[in-house]
Formats: structure tokens, C-alpha cells, sequence
């Protein structure tokens, strides 16, 4: 696709978006007044007031201004369509979040009516896109608006890469061959019957020579650092696509994306759950749920904290420093369920440690009041929590935070990568044997969760921790 056609593509696009967003901002008017206000004829007859205008363009404005910066004007071509669909839901979503804001303080709609504008604007916009995506791929199916494909490298990750572009010929790429030296890995290359387009000697020339949209760098990075940087360098030259795969190190579980700091930009990879709306939703359940959880049980820990002190010596509260977020240290708050100097007597309790690990538990510990075994059996002494959820020290849902001492005597790396995540008052472990398995199977169980982590994933184990605490299965 030449310069001038992929600018009439966006232009078109843009043109159609706008119409989108007017369509459904009609339809959200005709749905919520259909036969229970003025009619349509009335609309179409009543003069436009020149403040309405003005409103309605500023929405406009605004609808573009949001699309741009999420991304949705950008080449699409490499993206999956849930990806895309993805992208439009939080672009409708940030759009109407931005007609509420403009409409609401003009008095002009009603909540209700962004509810509906939002939910006709993302089908719109969903169905208009993928519709494009279908007709783009039938047109490159059949030799149209493709992109010609240099890759450098021959190594296993160059090969995959271009059995995956070529076993989808609806992104309209062609693999014009590949560019290597001779080394103790072409034998097996060749058997794959692809082509070598060219030595890196000789790769000027044939770019000169023949049709190259796009470069795909494989080269390994220490060994053909300096091969690389030219090849980056000539690509700036004519004006050609550098691509290169962002898992440069081989990580299997870090995720890439990019980012610029005063002009340069730069590769983040990150192992655990990137930023996001995703994140904003989990820390406004963790505001809301623990702001309200500690107003209805407001009651209740008034009238633990005066039988923790009328029961037994000591504070009301027991705080521990523990080991949070990226291995923060924060102090925790419990109801106390111990004699007080209970920390002190551990290392006369060391042989009696029940779990594996570095983990220290007793079922009978002897430090425990009798009020304790009640408080610890039904997870009462752990309800204090919330208010280190509402500083921010904690999470709803997130691996457990581990005290100093346990920490300490961690002696494999991977189980550390736990510590990436905010730490929480109930995860896997929580609701699948707490204290019944094993220490090897608990830091399993929180790598699943990070690994498979979603807002729908803490809402879930939220509704199943409830029957867990009253069973109070695998409590000590």
C-alpha cells in the first residue's frame, strides 16, 4: 500500500469513527425518549442552539483526541483481534467517562444515557473494526496491500517467526528470504527449505535492488551487536521497518512493552502484572471493600479489642514488620493472639515447627491465649488487615505477606518472584488447605495466581474465602 492510499485508509477511518460516535449518541437518544417524550418530528424541528453545538463538537473533539492516543489509528496488522476488541472497549469506555464529565455538567444527558451511548458506541465501533479487519484480510489473501519481509538471522526463533507470518496470509506479508553468514547452524536451516536472500556483505545491494518494507532482526544480540547496528542504521536510510522480537534475553514468563524518557525510548520487561486498567479496577475493590468492610464490623472489632484486653496481658493490637511489594518492609496489623514476648520464645519452639520450609507453625502452639485459638480458628485476628489494604500496604486478594525471619530463610529465587505483587489477606493458599500443605505447593499456588491473575480471578477467590474461614479449613 503506497503512502497516499494508507493515508486515505486513516482519513476514511477517522471520518467513519466520527460518524460511529454521532450514530450512537442518535440511538442512545432514540432508545431512552422512544414514546415516553418528545418525538422524533419534535427533535428534527426544534432550532439548534449554538451552546449545543459547541457541546456536541467538544465531544467530537474529544472522541478523536482519546482514539489517537489509545493507539486505534495506529497498524493494526500484527495485532490479534481480541487484542483490537480489547482496545476499542477501553477506548469507548475513556470516551464516555469524557461525555459524562462534558454532558452532566451541561445539564444535556442523564446518566442512563451514557450507559447506552457507551454500550452502542463499543458495539458500533467493535463491529465496524472487525468488519475492516475481515475485508483487509480478504484483500491480502488475494495478493493485495502486502508488505515485503527481509529477516535477519536463520536461528530457531528466525524460523518460527516466519512459519507463524506465512501461516497467516491474512496479515499480508511475504517473506522475501533471510540474511546470514555460514555458521554451525545453516545445515538445519536449509532443511527448511526457506530462502537465503543474502550474506550481511552484500545486504546494501540488495536492498537497493529490490522492494523491502520491513526488516525482522533475530540476530543474537551479544555475538552480532555490531551487524545489527548497521543494519539498523541502513533501515533508517531508506526509510524501511526495523522490527525486532523485545524477548532478546529468552524469558519465558517477562513480558515486554516500551516507554521513552526525554526523547529516547527504551524496552521494559516485566514479570509480573503491568499497569493498567485492570490494576485501577483492583486497587478501587480493595479502597471500596475494605473501607466498607471496616464500617460493618466496626461493632465487632470494638468488642474484640475489649476482650483481647480483658482477657489476657498485653496490647490490643500485635504489629510485625513484614515483607511486602518488591520486598518493602511494612508493619502489619493483627489482632494480638499471643502472650505477650511470644516472639522472643520462638527459637526455644524451633523443633516443634510442623511445616516445611521456612515457614514457623504449630497447631498447639503454647503461646497462644485461649481467646487466640477462637480468634486465630475463625480468622478474626486478621480483620485489622483492612486498614493496611486502605494504606496501600496491602491487597484484597495477593500472596500472603511473610514475616522478616521467614523470609530470611528462603533459598530458592524463584519462589522471591512471589514478592513482585502486592501482598494480600487471602490468595490460593487461603482456599485451598492454608495451612494443610505444603510450602513448596503455597508458593506454587501464589506463582498460579500472578501467572493467571485477572479482576474476575480476585472476585472469584473474594467469594470463595468466605466459606473457607467459616469451615476454618487448615487455620492454626
Amino acid at each position: 500500500m503506497t503512502e497516499v492510499r494508507r493515508r486515505l485508509l486513516l482519513n476514511a477511518l477517522k471520518v467513519l469513527d466520527l460518524a460511529l460516535v454521532t450514530a450512537s449518541f442518535g440511538f442512545a437518544v432514540l432508545v431512552l425518549y422512544a414514546g415516553r417524550g418528545p418525538s422524533l418530528e419534535y427533535f428534527l424541528s426544534i432550532r439548534v442552539k449554538l451552546w449545543n453545538v459547541l457541546i456536541f463538537s467538544a465531544l467530537i473533539f474529544v472522541w478523536h483526541i482519546v482514539f489517537s492516543l489509545c493507539g486505534m489509528y495506529k497498524s493494526k496488522r500484527l495485532s490479534t483481534r481480541r487484542r483490537e476488541v480489547f482496545d476499542i472497549l477501553i477506548s469507548t469506555t475513556l470516551c464516555s467517562f469524557c461525555v459524562a464529565a462534558l454532558s452532566l455538567s451541561a445539564s444535556l444527558v442523564t446518566p442512563r444515557f451514557v450507559v447506552v451511548f457507551w454500550l452502542f458506541s463499543s458495539v458500533l465501533n467493535t463491529t465496524g473494526r472487525l468488519i475492516l479487519r475481515y475485508v483487509l484480510g480478504r484483500i491480502r489473501r488475494r495478493g493485495r496491500n502486502l508488505r515485503y519481509l527481509l529477516i535477519l538471522g536463520t536461528n530457531r526463533r528466525a524460523i518460527e517467526f516466519a512459519q507463524s507470518v506465512e501461516a497467516r496470509p491474512e496479515l499480508g506479508y511475504t517473506v522475501l528470504g533471510f540474511v546470514d553468514e555460514d555458521w554451525h547452524g545453516s545445515a538445519d536451516f536449509k532443511k527448511t527449505g526457506h530462502n537465503m536472500a543474502c550474506d550481511f556483505a552484500s545486504l546494501p545491494e540488495f536492498v537497493r535492488r529490490n522492494v523491502v518494507d520491513e526488516v525482522a532482526n533475530y540476530l543474537p544480540l551479544r555475538s552480532f551487536y555490531e551487524h545489527a547496528s548497521e543494519v539498523a542504521a541502513l533501515c533508517e536510510l531508506h526509510g524501511m521497518t526495523l522490527r525486532f522480537n523485545t524477548d532478546i534475553f529468552g524469558l519465558r514468563r517477562a513480558h515486554s512493552q516500551y516507554g521513552e524518557l526525554d526523547g529516547n525510548y527504551y524496552i521494559t520487561n516485566y514479570p509480573g502484572i503491568r499497569d493498567g486498567l485492570p490494576l485501577v479496577m483492583k486497587r478501587g475493590l480493595d479502597i471500596l471493600g475494605s473501607a466498607t468492610l471496616l464500617v460493618l464490623l466496626s461493632p465487632l472489632l470494638v468488642l474484640v479489642a475489649l476482650l483481647v484486653k480483658l482477657t489476657s496481658k498485653g496490647p490490643i493490637f500485635f504489629l510485625q514488620e513484614r515483607v511486602g511489594w518488591n520486598k518493602r518492609r511494612f508493619h502489619i496489623f493483627k489482632f494480638r493472639t499471643m502472650v505477650p514476648g511470644a516472639e522472643g520464645m520462638m527459637a526455644k519452639l524451633e523443633a516443634l515447627n510442623e511445616v516445611s520450609g521456612p515457614v514457623f507453625k504449630i497447631k498447639n502452639d503454647p503461646r497462644i491465649t485461649t481467646l487466640g485459638k477462637f480468634l486465630r480458628r475463625t480468622s478474626v485476628d486478621e480483620v485489622p488487615q483492612l486498614l493496611n489494604v486502605l494504606k496501600g500496604d496491602m491487597s484484597l486478594v495477593g500472596p500472603r505477606p511473610l514475616p522478616v525471619r521467614d523470609y530470611q530463610g528462603f533459598s530458592e529465587d524463584w519462589q522471591r518472584r512471589r514478592f513482585s505483587m502486592r501482598p494480600g489477606i487471602t490468595c490460593l493458599w487461603q482456599v485451598n488447605g492454608r495451612s494443610s500443605i505444603t510450602f513448596e505447593q503455597w508458593m506454587r499456588l501464589d506463582l498460579q495466581y500472578m501467572d493467571q491473575w485477572s479482576f474476575w480471578l480476585d472476585v472469584k477467590i473474594l467469594v470463595r474465602t468466605i466459606p473457607a474461614v467459616l469451615k476454618g479449613s487448615g487455620a492454626v
